[in-house]
């Protein structure tokens, strides 16, 4: 059998499974083929589909073999998606990132790494297939310890748990992100005291214009929440003075 033919039993194979199939499983149908060599052969497909321009590749997602679109075709695709696209809250992902580095880990562990209740975050985990349960804890009470799942894999793009990033790199990416957003930060607020100079000195003017002895207006100094969180100076209607002293 020649090198093309068993590509095309490859491509065949993988595009007929509804999940993705495992390179072992490829290897039984081609004759005088082992696992490494399926990569190869898929490899090779890939590389078929970058000079043809396609749309879709080949990836090796939860074990095995799978046919997906293109990320820049998303917006395209999400048109005709009758299925609604799996949304997770901040609480599922921070409860599945911490069962997913710790696994097998019980619900009491995850509580007290979260600080909150995570019952119901984890029975929603349970129901959508990212998380299992993969047994008990031998100690007392056998608490149920949990684990992630196959799906877990496909939907995040993992071959294998190892795959996961390393817990040093997501610290270096949050450092990097840090540093970027504290140089734009910098940069904002050399301009804004450049601007609050010029305004300060027009209101000193204003103030030394202004008739002897009448009462300055009193504005309030901190912003509220939305504004600090945002990083926007309060908009001028917006301030009150402050509440007078209590008898």
């Amino acid at each position: 059998m020649d090198r093309d033919q068993q590509r095309r039993i490859a491509e065949a194979a993988v595009l007929a499974s509804p999940e993705p199939i495992a390179p072992t499983a490829i290897a039984e149908l081609i004759p005088r083929c082992n696992p490494s060599q399926v990569r190869a052969l898929i490899q090779e497909l890939n590389a078929e589909y970058v000079e043809q321009r396609r749309a879709f590749e080949i990836w090796e997602v939860a074990g095995g073999f799978q046919f997906r679109s293109l990320p820049e075709f998303a917006p395209y695709l999400k048109q005709i998606q009758k299925t609604r696209p799996l949304r997770l809250s901040q609480a599922a992902l921070e409860t599945l990132s911490i069962v997913a580095y710790r696994q097998p880990v019980t619900r009491a562990e995850v509580e007290q790494v979260r600080g909150v209740d995570v019952g119901a975050v984890l029975r929603s985990l349970l129901d959508r297939q990212l998380l299992r349960i993969a047994g008990h804890r031998e100690v007392a009470g056998r608490p149920i310890v949990y684990a992630t799942t196959r799906r877990f894999l496909e939907v995040f793009g993992l071959s294998k748990l190892g795959d996961l990033p390393a817990l040093r790199d997501l610290a270096e990416l949050a450092d990097a992100a840090l540093a970027e957003g504290a140089d734009a930060s910098s940069d904002e607020s050399a301009e804004v005291s450049e601007d609050s100079l010029h305004e300060g000195a027009d209101a000193a003017a204003a103030a030394d214009a202004g008739s002897e002895g009448a009462e300055p207006e009193r504005e309030a100094a901190v912003p509220d929440a939305e504004s600090v969180a945002t990083g926007e100076e309060p908009p001028a209607s917006s301030l009150s003075p402050p509440p007078p002293p209590s008898p």
